[in-house]
């Protein structure tokens, strides 16, 4: 059972990247997922997420407008556009699923049970 982030890089302020996350060993299809950040020195921090039907979103206020997450279960995969992108967006992303996912509007590390690796964001401003 292993979540696979990718699509980080470098990119200048007020740029665009779309993240994915995709799954080996189960399908996103049955799990909420969520996206968290890392930034240097600075505890994990939930940015976003989407209950199993896709039909609730959750974002944190610092992203509201600019980031969008969505899922295409076809292709097993959860993808988080981010937008207008700033350097304190700057952080290592990663995806994480579980079954039920977080209880309301609000999302912790200890709502998701399966983690990946992570993928880093660099915003140069």
């Amino acid at each position: 059972v292993q979540l696979q982030a990718s699509g980080g890089g470098l990119v200048q302020a007020g740029g665009s990247l779309i993240l994915s996350c995709t799954s080996t060993g189960f399908m996103l299809d049955g799990s909420a997922v969520g996206w968290f950040r890392q930034a240097p020195g600075k505890e994990r921090q939930g940015v976003s997420y989407i209950t199993r039907s896709g039909g609730n979103t959750y974002y944190a206020e610092s992203v509201k407008g600019r980031f969008t997450i969505s899922r295409d279960n076809a292709k097993n995969t959860v993808y988080l556009q981010l937008n207008s992108l700033k350097a304190e967006d700057t952080a290592v992303y990663y995806c994480a699923a579980d079954r039920w996912g977080p209880p309301g509007a609000t999302m912790t590390t200890s709502d998701f049970g399966s983690w990946g690796q992570g993928t880093l964001v660099t915003v140069s401003s």
